[in-house]
């Protein structure tokens, strides 16, 4: 992150910036709801969806898995991919804790 001093940040601040980042576009959105849907390891399927090249989703798959929300398991020639329990229930909880903080108060804002 060059030098946004992501460090005079919390982890948890750095984390959610993170998900963030992830979601940011909707084609890994799309490839994040096809992984959900399955309920499995996806591996060619994911460029048959899309209106996109191999090589863009392939990099937005980069993205996810570097965010930490999908996971890939290489299989002879083909990678497959599915959703990353453990990090996708951490970005669910931080995610919910974010949005959460906002309580409308009785007075008008702006």
């Amino acid at each position: 992150m060059g030098a946004s001093k992501t460090e005079e940040f919390t982890v948890k601040d750095n984390k959610v910036a993170k998900y963030a980042k992830a979601l940011s576009h909707p084609a890994r959105v799309a490839i994040l709801k096809m992984l959900i849907q399955k309920q499995s390891c996806i591996c060619g399927d994911i460029v048959d969806e899309l209106p996109l090249s191999q090589s863009t989703v392939s990099q937005h798959l980069k993205e996810l898995k570097e965010a930490g929300l999908i996971q890939g398991d290489i299989e002879g020639a083909k990678v497959c991919y599915c959703i990353d329990e453990k990090e996708w229930k951490q970005a669910q909880n931080y995610l919910t804790e974010f949005f959460a903080g906002y309580r409308k108060s009785g007075e008008k804002c702006c």
